[in-house]
């Protein structure tokens, strides 16, 4: 599996895991894993063969929010950044993130305005300030970027 968690073989530590199935969530228990090249592997404990893990393939995993420790000071949780609204220094908004990417150097806000930016975040260098509670993030991009 690919899992978004850093290292990410720490997902195997949340317990119990969320399945999503034909749009429902079911706990799971995992009883084993570890990294496995880029992914890692996991057992199941009522997953004892290999037509019962079949059946689990393009399942998606979540766990809940209050499983994962507090984010630190200047960091943020993906799910958090989401939604909000992206403006530049000169105030111009430039959409909302709609979703991130994981690149080889750093992670990409991927924000959807009047056309699609693509934003490196790189906190105090593009990425200005983030403010959760207001819900915008102020970046020093260019609007014809």
């Amino acid at each position: 599996m690919f899992s978004y968690t850093e290292p990410r073989e720490n997902i195997v530590q949340y317990q119990p895991w969320y399945l999503r199935r034909d749009g429902d969530w079911q706990p799971r228990q995992v009883a084993e894993g570890r990294k496995h090249g880029k992914g890692v592997v996991a057992r199941l404990e009522d997953c004892a063969d290999r037509d019962q893990a079949q059946a689990l393939l393009n399942c998606e995993i979540g766990v809940r929010r209050d499983q994962m420790p507090p984010a630190a000071p200047g960091e943020y949780y993906w799910n958090d950044l989401l939604g909000l609204e992206v403006v530049n220094r000169q105030n111009d908004v430039l959409g909302t993130v709609q979703q991130l990417l994981e690149t080889g150097a750093n992670d990409v806000l991927v924000v959807m305005g009047e056309r699609e930016r693509l934003i490196p975040f790189v906190l105090d260098k593009v990425v200005t300030r983030v403010d959760l509670d207001a819900g915008v993030i102020q970046v020093d991009w260019d609007k014809d970027y």
